[in-house]
C-alpha cells in the first residue's frame, strides 16, 4: 500500500512538473515595443557571387509601443469624446503606447508640403472625428520618466506645440477586421518614397512620406 501511495505521488508530481513546462514563460510589458523601418533611395548590386546586394540605402524607422485592444471595442469613442481614452489627458495621442513614439529618417523628407531634414523626431497624431492629423516634433524627451519634470516629454505627457514641426493631414479608412494590437508600417515603398500607415480596432489612417527632391 505504501509502495501504491509513493508511486501516486510521484506520478502527481512529474504531471505537474510537466504541466509547468508545458506553458512557457513569456516576459513582456502590458504594451510591446515595436519598429517600423524601410530604406530608400539605394540601388541593388551584383556581387562576387552571383547574388545581389542593396548598397547605399537610407533609413526610415520608427520605434513604437503596440497597445493591444484585450476586448475593449470602439477604443477611440465617438462625438465629444473621441480620442479622449486614448489621449490618457494629453492635447495629442502619442501614437502608441509607453514611450514618446520617434521616427528616425536619414535622407530629408516632404511631408505635407514640408520639409524635414534628417535628423530623430517625436510623432504625434491629433485625433478629431474623421480628422487626424499627424505632428512631428522636436520637443526634448526624457529618458526615465521624471513627474518633476514639465518641459522634456514622456509619451505625450508635457506636450508643447511650440515645437510643432509640421502638421498634416491624414487619411482615414475603416479596416474589414478588427486589428487587435496597434501597429505602424510602411506601404508602397518606392525610391521616391513611401506611405506611413497606422491600424487599430477597425481605424486605418497613412499619409505620404517623399523624399526631398525625387521626382
Amino acid at each position: 500500500m505504501r509502495s501504491v501511495l509513493s508511486v501516486a505521488l510521484l506520478c502527481g508530481a512529474m504531471g505537474a512538473a510537466v504541466l509547468a513546462q508545458a506553458i512557457p514563460e513569456v516576459k513582456l510589458v502590458p504594451s510591446p515595443q515595436g519598429q517600423a523601418s524601410i530604406q530608400v533611395g539605394g540601388r541593388w548590386e551584383k556581387t562576387a557571387e552571383g547574388g545581389q546586394s542593396y548598397r547605399d540605402g537610407k533609413w526610415l524607422v520608427v520605434d513604437y509601443g503596440r497597445p493591444l485592444l484585450r476586448g475593449r471595442a470602439n477604443i477611440f469613442g465617438a462625438g465629444a469624446d473621441y480620442g479622449t481614452f486614448v489621449k490618457a489627458g494629453a492635447p495629442v495621442w502619442r501614437a502608441g503606447a509607453n514611450d514618446t513614439t520617434r521616427l528616425t529618417t536619414q535622407v530629408a523628407l516632404t511631408i505635407g508640403g514640408k520639409t524635414l531634414a534628417p535628423g530623430v523626431y517625436n510623432v504625434f497624431v491629433d485625433l478629431k472625428p474623421g480628422n487626424w492629423t499627424l505632428v512631428l516634433s522636436n520637443q526634448p524627451v526624457q529618458e526615465k520618466f521624471d513627474p518633476a519634470d514639465k518641459v522634456r516629454l514622456s509619451g505625450a505627457t508635457n506636450y508643447d506645440p511650440k515645437f510643432d514641426l509640421l502638421r498634416a493631414p491624414m487619411t482615414l479608412g475603416t479596416s474589414a477586421a478588427t486589428v487587435e494590437q496597434f501597429m505602424i508600417w510602411f506601404t508602397d515603398v518606392t525610391d521616391a518614397g513611401a506611405n506611413l500607415s497606422m491600424a487599430w480596432d477597425r481605424t486605418t489612417a497613412s499619409i505620404p512620406l517623399k523624399v526631398a527632391g525625387a521626382k
